[in-house]
C-alpha cells in the first residue's frame, strides 16, 4: 500500500512540474470575458448594455460575461443605491449592477477567482479616450513579470476593438464603420417612414479626432441615398451647430434624432432629447425643424451587440483563445 502511494505521489509530481502549461492548468486556467462601459445611471437604459451582455452570452454560454463600468462617479452613485429598496427589489436590475466594479477591480476579482484567460471588450463607439485609457490598463497588467512563469497572474488578457474599429491593417476601420452603417439600417428605414432625415448624437471627445464620425455619416450617406443623414458630437467636432448649420442649408424641416452611443443615459435623455434650451432637440425646433426622437441606445440593437460579439471572437482568434 505504501508503495502504491509513492508511486502516485511521484506521478503527480511529474505531471505537475512536467511543463509551465501544466502548472497553469493546476493552478486553473478558467476563461472569462469583461464586457467595459462608461455606465450609465438611468435604469430605463440598462437594457441596453444589458442586452449587449445577453448576446455575448448566448453566444459564449460556457464563458463568465460580466460588466464593468469605466467610470468612478456612475459606480458610486450605483453603490449607494445598494440599500435602496427602490433599487434593490426592482427586477430589472442586476445585483451585479448595484456592486459593479471599475475594468481593473473587475479583472483583479476575476484572476482571484481562477480566471487567467480574460478578453476584454469595450462597448465603446470609436478609439478614443475612453479605449485608449482601457487599452492602457491592460498594457499595464500584461506588463507583470514574475520570476517563475507558472506564478504569472494571466495566461492571456487580451482587448477587442471598438464598434467602429481601430487603426491598423488587421482588420480595416472602414470595414468596421460600414458594417456599424449597416446594422442601423432600421433607423433609416424609421427616417423613410417619418419623411424626415435622420440625425446621430455621439459623444465625441475634445482630445482625440472624432473623424470616425464623419466617415459614418458619409458611409451612410452612399448606402442609403434615399435618406439624407447627419452626424454630430456632444465633444469635438462635427458639433450641433455643424449639425444646424448642414440641416438649414440643406432644407432639411423635420429629422428623427437619435444617439449614436451604446446606452441611451443622460446625453440622450438631457442634451439631445430634454426640455431646456440648450438641447439638440430644442436647438432645432427653434430653427423650424419638427424633431422626433429616439431614447434608445445602440445596444438594444441586436445587430450591433452582434458586431461587438464578433470582435470577441476576433481577439480571441488572434490570441489562439478558445471560447466556448
Amino acid at each position: 500500500m505504501k508503495r502504491l502511494v509513492c508511486v502516485l505521489l511521484i506521478v503527480f509530481s511529474m505531471v505537475f512540474m512536467s511543463s509551465p502549461s501544466k502548472a497553469m492548468s493546476v493552478m486553473g486556467n478558467k476563461k472569462a470575458i469583461v464586457l467595459a462601459s462608461f455606465g450609465t445611471t438611468y435604469v430605463q437604459a440598462l437594457k441596453d448594455l444589458l442586452n449587449i451582455q445577453r448576446q455575448v452570452q448566448k453566444a459564449f454560454p460556457h464563458t463568465k460575461v460580466c460588466l464593468a463600468f469605466t467610470s468612478n462617479i456612475i459606480r458610486k452613485i450605483w453603490h449607494k443605491r445598494q440599500h435602496n429598496p427602490k433599487y434593490t427589489r426592482n427586477r430589472e436590475i442586476p445585483k451585479e449592477i448595484l456592486y459593479v466594479k471599475g475594468p481593473l477591480a473587475t479583472i483583479a476579482d476575476l484572476q482571484d477567482e481562477g480566471y487567467r484567460t480574460i478578453v476584454v471588450q469595450p462597448t465603446h463607439i470609436y478609439a478614443g479616450e475612453e479605449y485608449m485609457d482601457l487599452c492602457s490598463y491592460v498594457a499595464g497588467l500584461n506588463a507583470i513579470k514574475t520570476i517563475k512563469k507558472k506564478y504569472m497572474p494571466f495566461i492571456k488578457l487580451v482587448i477587442g476593438r471598438p464598434l467602429l474599429g481601430k487603426w491598423g491593417p488587421r482588420y480595416p476601420y472602414r470595414e468596421d464603420i460600414e458594417k456599424a452603417a449597416k446594422a442601423v439600417a432600421g433607423d433609416v428605414k424609421l427616417a423613410m417612414k417619418k419623411h424626415a432625415a435622420l440625425v446621430y448624437m455621439g459623444h465625441g471627445n475634445e482630445y482625440f479626432s472624432t473623424g470616425a464620425y464623419i466617415e459614418l455619416q458619409q458611409t451612410m450617406r452612399r448606402l442609403y441615398p434615399k435618406v439624407k443623414v447627419f452626424v454630430g458630437t456632444v465633444e469635438g467636432f462635427p458639433s450641433l451647430e455643424d449639425v444646424v448649420h448642414a440641416l438649414l442649408h440643406s432644407g432639411i424641416k423635420r429629422v428623427v434624432l437619435k444617439p449614436f452611443m451604446d446606452v441611451a443615459g443622460d446625453h440622450a435623455r438631457n442634451d439631445m432629447a430634454g426640455s431646456g434650451p440648450d438641447s439638440w432637440k430644442s436647438v432645432l425646433e427653434s430653427k423650424g425643424i419638427k424633431v422626433y426622437p429616439v431614447i434608445k441606445g445602440l445596444g438594444s440593437n441586436d445587430n450591433i451587440a452582434r458586431i461587438f460579439v464578433q470582435h470577441i471572437k476576433d481577439v480571441a482568434r488572434d490570441n489562439h483563445i478558445s471560447l466556448r
